[in-house]
């Protein structure tokens, strides 16, 4: 199993001073951003059945 995905900016303010966070509730995912104070948790949610097509207009297609 691969390392897991580390996020590369705050989904907040966009700053890149991001640090694994210990205190939020499950532990697991969460990170803090030094830049705006903010606290944040990712999940993976899981795959799609069929996958999303793109289509030449850039829309999401099923």
């Amino acid at each position: 199993m691969s390392e897991r995905a580390a996020p590369f900016y705050c989904p907040y303010c966009g700053d890149e001073d991001l640090r694994p966070s210990e205190t939020a509730e499950g532990g697991h995912g969460a990170w803090e951003c030094a830049a705006c104070s903010r606290a944040f948790q990712l999940k993976f949610l899981g795959l799609l059945a069929q996958g999303l097509k793109r289509s030449d207009s850039g829309g999401a297609q099923i």
